[in-house]
């Protein structure tokens, strides 16, 4: 849904004789002066990316940005099909860092301010013996 030329021309014909001849120099100025300041702003929003970015708008690959890329059938696909066998690195495990390395595996160690945790009760029920029910909660 765009504006071509001859319905342009036909809205611009309409402002004019909206506007009327007295006050369209006034108009005009007004309309560059918002051309300008919005290329300002423009420019200075730029300016403020590749000042806090640190790059330039320009030399970004935006295609590389695009979602429409991403196929997950593929990327599963591929990652299935790669021949390196998939290595999970956790941060400060020394088991998985050993694993990497090549190293026989450390078994992670607990450390000493590390909380413990109660055992789970699992209370079973009986046979013929039906489940607690709640009517309040459904």
């Amino acid at each position: 849904m765009g504006i071509n030329g001859p319905e342009f021309f036909v809205l611009l014909l309409i402002a004019i004789l909206v506007i009327g001849p007295t006050r369209l120099p006034e108009y005009t100025q007004k309309l560059a002066n918002l051309v300008k300041e919005v290329r300002r702003m423009a420019s200075g929003a730029r300016e403020q990316i590749k000042d806090e970015v640190g790059i330039d708008i320009d030399d970004v690959d935006w295609k590389k940005y695009d979602p429409r890329q991403y196929d997950p059938r593929r990327i599963i696909k591929e990652a299935l099909m790669d021949d390196e066998p998939f290595k999970a690195v956790s941060s400060g495990a020394p088991a998985a860092v050993a694993a990497v390395a090549g190293a026989a595996a450390v078994p992670p160690t607990e450390p000493e301010n590390a909380p413990t945790y109660k055992e789970r009760q699992v209370i079973r029920l009986g046979a013929g013996e039906s489940a607690p029910f709640d009517s309040e909660a459904t």
